[in-house]
């Protein structure tokens, strides 16, 4: 089972391949929220999320003979993007199966880090399976999004950076699609400071690990925008991590996440996406939890679909009444001054 070590030697891999992001506290969530909001801002990375840290270990790690045959990966978008722009650095072919419901953003940037991408299948299951194939008859090395001691301790790292950025955080909070960051986070987390709380976040429609774990039934399925951690089923080694490492796992909604998104780019000034926003959400649901606590939150990634976000964010001002007043505005600049443009 992975642990701190691992987590270590993943983290001189990675030196000076990957971002040490910024984890600073915002003061304005932490006012709205009642507790000591520390952000760790995985956004920021290259490819905008923390899946990077996972596929460079991983691919850092293969043999020669690996290495010229190519690799091959299954996601929706960021373990698609962070394989196959370390690949392209290190001069590896890289085949890239996505599911089709995949937002085209993350497609396009894919392609451009010069991965053969591969659109397969309505679900994760689908191009997973057929991924598996095309790596048994091409003879390519599969790098699996989650389940793997390498992409588990890459993801760890995210912990010892937080910790050595704020060494008083008392809570993470992190959100869990297969469980592969949850699961080095947790067990990173919990040999250097064992009385640290890890919660986990999944959202109402795709409760896997919840179900595994809490010996649940919910059922999940359709379409959500926290996509990246819409995930049919967790894997074997990130089970037992969250088991053995993880405290809680708590469940939102689709409202709870879209608020979520709204409050990072209005307070903060800055983008996630649906998944990375997800540890957010946890936290302004049920405040009265981590009341007067300081808890870190993992801003996953930051690759949304522009049209979605501009919905994202019509909804959330027609919540906060904003879209009314701008109206409001709007017509009263145009009957005063009838040449002015129709904004």
């Amino acid at each position: 089972m992975i642990g701190l070590p691992d987590v270590r030697q993943a983290a001189t891999r990675l030196q000076g391949q990957v971002l040490n992001t910024p984890c600073v506290e915002s003061r304005m969530l932490s006012q709205a929220a009642g507790c000591h909001i520390y952000l760790k801002f995985e956004n920021l990375q290259f490819t905008a999320s923390f899946k990077e840290r996972g596929a460079c270990n991983k691919l850092a790690q293969l043999s020669q003979a690996e290495r010229e045959r190519g690799v091959i990966a299954m996601s929706a978008g960021n373990h698609a993007q962070g394989v196959a722009y370390h690949a392209q650095r290190l001069g590896i072919r890289a085949v890239i199966v996505m599911p089709r419901f995949t937002p085209m953003v993350k497609v396009e940037r894919t392609r451009g880090f010069g991965a053969e991408v591969v659109l397969h299948g309505d679900t994760l299951e689908e191009a997973r399976a057929h991924a598996q194939e095309l790596a048994q008859a091409q003879q390519l090395t599969f790098v699996h999004p989650y389940d793997d001691e390498a992409i588990i301790a890459g993801q760890g790292t995210v912990a010892l950076e937080m910790l050595e950025a704020v060494p008083q955080l008392d809570t993470l909070v992190v959100a869990i699609g297969g469980g592969g960051l949850i699961g080095g986070i947790a067990a990173a987390a919990k040999a250097l400071k064992p009385g640290i709380r890890v919660i986990g976040v999944q959202t109402l429609r795709f409760p896997n690990m919840y179900n595994a774990v809490k010996h649940a039934s919910l059922p999940q399925g359709g379409s959500t925008i926290a996509e990246g951690i819409a995930v049919g089923r967790p894997g074997q080694f990130t089970q037992a991590l969250v088991e053995r490492h993880v405290d809680d796992i708590v469940l939102v909604d689709e409202g709870d996440v879209e608020q979520a998104i709204v409050l990072l780019l209005d307070m903060e000034k800055t983008l996630v996406e649906g998944a990375g926003a997800a540890p957010l959400a946890a936290v302004m649901k049920e405040p009265a939890r981590h009341a007067g606590r300081k808890v870190g939150l993992v801003l996953g990634g930051g690759n949304i679909d522009p049209m979605l976000l501009a919905a994202i964010i019509q909804r959330g001002m027609v919540r906060a009444g904003r879209l009314a007043r701008l109206r409001g505005a709007r017509a009263t600049c145009r009957a005063r001054w009838p040449g002015s443009p129709p904004w």
